[in-house]
Formats: structure tokens, sequence, C-alpha cells
């Protein structure tokens, strides 16, 4: 039954959810209210669910912008799609870059995995495509707000769910964080960060790890200054031409 007024009867997202799982696990799939219950998709206890309302407070803006674009432009299912931080976002010539691979860019700025767990599907269900590349440096940057590293990898994960369950024979790529001047402070536990994502592409399948910091790294183990931007954070033009090359050599390994 319904009054026409669906969250009054439904509550909250996380209730939500977790009255589908109970159906769930009682009858298989279950069609309850406006909701169609996938086993597949029903979990207890999203490692995104806290984070949900300061993520679409803060970020559903762009979010939208972004969604907006899957009807202004043309996509095939030999595409690679390109999710993150500012990274992928400021890429202006990753077509370019990454031919022969079509690319789909939906990054935007200062994206952490806190929230970008929270538009997983956002992001990622509209599209079809044979890889998908993920790269989000702004959890760990040794301030007081850093995501704790077992949370971290629990929402990592929840996005390899999301794309495995709408693509399931797809590529999936994390790109390892970029040491960078204005963060070294940060290295170490940043050094950990990326400890994490080599741990989760190596126990998911189908998911690999791209190393990048070695190649951003002088002699004397300090970041190059000349592949990034006046800010000493974002890439630079020669930044993105050797980012370019090593994610598109994983590429070359892993796609027919």
């Amino acid at each position: 039954m319904s009054n026409g007024n669906s969250s009054t009867i439904w509550g909250d997202g996380a209730l939500l959810r977790k009255l589908s799982l109970m159906l769930c696990l009682l009858g298989g799939t279950t069609v309850c209210g406006p909701l169609v219950c996938d086993p597949i998709v029903c979990q207890a206890d999203e490692p995104s669910d806290k984070y949900r309302a300061k993520a679409e407070a803060r970020w559903q803006a762009d979010i939208d912008k972004l969604t907006a674009l899957n009807d202004a432009e043309t996509t095939n299912p030999d595409s690679v799609l390109y999710i993150g931080s500012s990274s992928i976002r400021l890429w202006e010539t990753v077509a370019e870059d990454m031919a022969p691979y079509p690319a789909i860019k939906r990054g935007y700025g200062g994206a952490r995995y806190t929230d970008l767990s929270v538009f997983a599907r956002q992001l990622i269900e509209p599209h079809q495509f044979r890889a998908m590349v993920m790269f989000v440096a702004n959890d760990v940057t040794g301030g007081d707000n850093d995501t704790p590293l077992d949370e971290l990898e629990k929402l990592v994960r929840s996005i390899i769910a999301v794309a495995r369950g709408h693509q399931p024979d797809a590529q999936l790529f994390i790109v390892e964080v970029t040491p960078s001047q204005s963060r070294f402070q940060a290295w170490p536990q940043i050094r950990q960060v990326n400890a994490v994502l080599r741990e989760v592409a190596f126990t998911e399948t189908n998911t690999h790890f791209i190393p990048t910091a070695e190649y951003f790294l002088d002699a004397s183990g300090q970041p190059r200054t000349e592949f990034f931007r006046d800010d000493q954070l974002h890439l630079n033009r020669a930044g993105y031409a050797r980012w370019a090359r090593l994610i598109r050599r994983r590429l070359d390994d892993f796609l027919d």
C-alpha cells in the first residue's frame, strides 16, 4: 500500500536497505514496496552509509553535472571509464593520451573514497565499458580528518562491487597515489594507503594495481617537481604524459 509518500512509509535509506536485506535472506529476490531487492546488491551495513548525508550535501551538485554529460556524450562499450578525484577531472587530454581506448571521464575535484562510494552507482551504472580506471588521493593527507585504513579498504571494495555487479567481465584498475611535494610530509601514511590499494587489487577478481610512485620520485626519493603544476599537487602536461604511459601500459596488458 502507498499514500504517495514513500519516504514516510519506508523511512531513511539505511533503514530501507536493512529491511531489504532481511527480506532478501528470507526469500531471495523480493519486491518490497518501491524497492526491488536483489541479493547481489543487498548489504547489511554498507560502508558508505555513514558518509552519505555529508557527501550528498557537499557533492551532489557536482555529481549532477557529471551525470548530465551522459545525454550529451556518445560512448561505446569498448570505452574505458575514469572515475576519481581532481587528477581525473583535470585530465583534459585523456582521449588523446589514452588512444586507441575511448575514454569516459567522470572525475570531480576533492573526491575521497568516503564520497565516491556514495556516488558509485550514479557514476558507474549509466555506462557500458570494457575497463574502469580509478584514482583517488584525498582520503589521507596527514590531517585529523584522514580516513582510517580499514575503513578505506571497505569503501574501495564497495566501489569495486558496484562495478563488478554492473559489468562482471570488465577489467578494473586502481592507480597508486602519486607522491607530490605539497603532501610529502604525509608520504609515510600515503604509502600505507597504497599498500591497502595494492592488497585490494590483488584479492579482487579482474582488478589490477597500477604502480606510479617510483616514476615520480627522483634518485634521492624526493618528488619530481617538474611533473606538477605550481601548486605541486596536480599534474602538469608532462606529468599527465608520464601518467598516461603507465596507465596505458597496464591496459595493454589486460585488454585484448
